[in-house]
C-alpha cells in the first residue's frame, strides 16, 4: 500500500503532461519515469495499431527492472494520413509540412497501451496491451493559419504537430471515437484494461473519499 491508504501508485513511462493531467482526472495515483525510447517511423504503414503497442511495450521493458512488484503504464500516440505515419516535429518547417498534409482531411490517431507488471526482480510477469483508434478531420486550413499556429510553439511536442486540447481545436470539425485517445490516453480503453488486471478504477474513488472523510 501507498501513502494515505492508496495501492502503490502506477509507474506512469512517459513525461507527457497530458497524459499525467488524464490519470489525475479520472483519480488514478502514479509517479513519472520516462523511457528514453528511438521512436523512428518508417515512411508507410499499414498497421499503426501494432506499431504503437509495439512503442508503447519498449517504454515498458526499459524501465521495469528499477521497478520491482510494481505496475507500469505505458502509452504512444502515432498521427496517420494516407498510410504516412507522423510523430513529433523536429522543427517548425516540419510542423507546418505535417499540418498542410492533414488540411483538409481526415486522418486517424492511433494510441498503443502497456500495462505490465514486474515480480521482485523487475522482470515483467504479467502484460496488457491494447489501442485505440480515432477518425479526426480537418477544414482547409490556410498558410497563414498555420504559419500562425506553429509560431505559437504548441505543435513541437505533439504527435501530428497539434493538439486537440489546445489553439488547433478550431482545425478540427468531426471526430468518430474517443476524443481523450486524441489527447494522448484513452480513457475508456486504460478503465477496461485495468479491470482485466484485477483493479478498478472506481476503487480509488473510494480510496479517495474515505480519506477525506476520515
Amino acid at each position: 500500500m501507498g501513502s494515505r491508504g492508496f495501492p502503490e501508485p502506477i509507474v506512469l513511462v512517459s513525461a507527457s503532461p497530458r497524459r499525467q493531467e488524464l490519470l489525475k482526472q479520472i483519480g488514478i495515483p502514479f509517479e513519472i519515469r520516462p523511457a528514453e525510447v528511438d521512436e523512428i517511423l518508417p515512411e508507410q504503414i499499414s498497421c499503426p495499431e501494432t506499431l504503437a503497442i509495439d512503442l508503447a511495450r519498449m517504454k515498458v521493458y526499459k524501465v521495469a527492472k528499477n521497478f520491482p512488484r510494481r505496475w507500469l503504464l505505458a502509452a504512444d500516440t502515432i498521427v496517420v494520413v494516407r498510410r504516412k505515419p507522423l510523430g513529433k516535429p523536429k522543427s517548425a518547417e516540419e510542423a507546418a509540412e505535417m499540418l498542410r498534409m492533414l488540411s483538409g482531411r481526415t486522418h486517424r490517431v492511433v494510441t498503443g497501451l502497456c500495462f505490465a507488471r514486474t515480480d521482485s526482480k523487475g522482470k515483467i510477469v504479467r502484460c496488457f496491451e491494447a489501442s485505440e483508434t480515432t477518425f479526426v478531420t480537418f477544414r482547409e486550413i490556410s498558410d497563414d493559419e498555420i504559419a500562425a499556429y506553429v509560431a505559437t510553439g504548441e505543435p513541437m511536442d505533439k504527435a501530428g504537430a497539434y493538439g486537440i486540447q489546445g489553439k488547433a481545436a478550431v482545425f478540427v470539425t468531426k471526430i468518430i471515437g474517443c476524443y481523450f485517445n486524441i489527447v494522448g490516453l484513452p480513457l475508456a480503453k486504460l478503465a477496461v484494461m485495468l479491470k482485466e488486471a484485477g483493479i478498478e478504477v472506481s476503487r480509488f474513488w473510494m480510496l479517495a473519499q474515505s480519506e477525506r472523510s476520515s
